[in-house]
């Protein structure tokens, strides 16, 4: 049981570019991705067999100008890492404690 991190630069000089990085991070959202920053989402896994359908899928949507970087941390891990925010920070609608849905947690 795990997360599955995911990474991302892409183009949005222009007007094409900005829709198609929109799509694509909408496209992880419908995933059941939750946005930890601007380019950095995440999603609870429960096997590697779930991370290799997950990455499978990413490549299959990566637009051909971006750059994907996929991590995979136990859950365990993924509980030790913590974030460090100025006091003026907005967090706007990004997930500020991500932790493993229930119905995840029935399969440990």
């Amino acid at each position: 049981m795990g997360w599955v991190l995911v990474m991302f630069d892409l183009p949005v000089g222009s007007e094409e570019q900005r829709h198609t990085a929109t799509h694509f991070r909408k496209g992880l959202l419908d995933a059941g991705y939750l946005m930890i920053q601007f380019s950095v989402y995440a999603r609870p896994c429960v096997s590697f067999d779930s991370l290799e359908s997950h990455t499978k899928l990413l490549e299959k949507t990566v637009p051909s100008a971006g750059n994907v970087r996929v991590m995979f941390f136990t859950d365990q891990q993924w509980a030790r890492a913590f974030t460090v925010t100025g006091p003026n920070y907005n967090q706007g609608n990004r997930v500020i404690d991500p932790t493993m849905p229930q119905q995840v947690e029935f399969w440990e």
